[in-house]
């Protein structure tokens, strides 16, 4: 196939941004020139960036249980989160799968597996426009979470693990206004059945959180698998974060946790929603705080999809010192390197032509094209 070329753009790279083109053949980067172009396609000085790499979604579940009860058909759920993903620029994505249920609410065992299988025969049919990996989403305070990651076995597409306890008085719900709000008034309990559910999570998080955890860990550990904390809050979860050779700090809760996070070495991770509101939406610290202090390292959509791109261009503008080249790290280079990916994220000769074509526009980035090594998907 002939070489494609992308000119007129103005190319992100690691440290700064430049006009020129790039070169791509064999889904590889060939080189980069700087100046105008007369020939290729022209990209009419829109940005171009690296594909962005997202670690933690849970959109997949959104398409497969639109509603309480509710389950679509498998392919037809992943074929339209991928069509999502893709469309906002994303082209390696790590699909969360919740590991671990409880009377109200999570998946039966074997569901999950079943999305896993189906993941990897859309991609082996070539029904998909981005490249997906799989997140394992794991409750350690529930009892049959073990059970729940035992399908997955040695399967070579999980390469990210998070562990989290979701528990009354656990970590993101320290206090029990969330949890009210998110467990009794959202699903309609009556005072003594949420007072049920909350007992019964207390007592299952002192019973299985801390062997479920040290099992866990030691389950990654051995696979090379990425390990990520969950909503970490205090000092003592930092530390034992390290014990447990943690790679990603997700969503921590505290500043203190998260300035202890960074300083360990683990990449920070934060909510593009987050930055893109100005707040969390649980009550948690802001996003941008973190990128004033400079201990915010990954943003993840986490249940938006767009808000990956859009929160780069936000924080690039509204944080002093900010760089789009550095803001745009937390969604490409990062977040890659993080999880041993060292082949994207960054637009350099000789790495995968994962690039997307972006118009900044009236606040909000728009997404003109993309291509996943070097091929055009969206």
């Amino acid at each position: 196939m002939p070489d494609l070329i992308l000119g007129n753009a103005r190319i992100v790279l690691d440290d700064r941004i430049l006009t020129g083109s790039v070169r791509v053949r064999d889904g590889r980067i060939l080189d980069i020139d700087e100046g105008q172009s007369a020939t290729g396609d022209d990209l009419d000085g829109d940005h171009l960036i690296p594909g962005l790499v997202e670690l933690h979604t849970d959109h997949l579940e959104t398409h497969y249980s639109p509603r309480p009860g509710v389950r679509w058909n498998t392919m037809s759920a992943i074929q339209a989160h991928d069509a999502q993903i893709a469309s906002s620029g994303i082209t390696t994505v790590f699909d969360c799968l919740r590991m671990g249920s409880d009377e109200s609410s999570g998946f039966e065992r074997g569901e999950m597996r079943r999305m896993a299988d189906a993941i990897q025969t859309a991609q082996k049919e070539d029904r998909l426009r981005a490249e997906h990996l799989l997140h394992l989403r794991c409750e350690v305070s529930a009892a049959d979470v073990l059970q729940h990651v035992e399908d997955f076995g040695d399967d070579p597409a999980v390469r990210l693990v998070s562990l989290m306890d979701h528990a009354p008085g656990q970590r993101q719900f320290q206090t029990l206004d969330q949890y009210t709000l998110y467990y009794k008034i959202k699903r309609g309990l009556s005072d003594e059945a949420f007072a049920h559910f909350m007992k019964r999570r207390q007592d299952d998080s002192a019973r299985y959180a801390t062997p479920h955890r040290r099992q866990l860990a030691a389950f990654s550990q051995a696979r090379g698998i990425t390990v990520a904390s969950h909503d970490d809050a205090t000092l003592e979860h930092v530390e034992e974060a390290i014990g447990y050779g943690v790679r990603l700090a997700e969503f921590p809760t505290g500043l203190d946790a998260a300035d202890a996070s960074h300083a360990a070495g683990m990449s920070v991770l934060m909510g593009a929603p987050n930055v893109v509101r100005g707040k969390s939406h649980s009550g948690n610290i802001a996003a941008r705080d973190l990128a004033e202090r400079g201990v915010l390292d990954v943003l993840s959509s986490d249940y938006v999809p767009l808000s990956l791109l859009h929160a780069p261009f936000v924080l690039s503008e509204e944080i002093e010192g900010m760089t789009l080249p550095r803001a745009l790290a937390m969604v490409t280079s990062t977040p890659a390197r993080t999880v041993g990916f060292e082949d994207r994220g960054r637009i350099a000769a000789g790495l995968r032509a994962d690039l997307v074509r972006v118009r900044h526009t009236q606040g909000v980035p728009v997404v003109r094209a993309v291509w996943r090594q070097g091929q055009r998907v969206a």
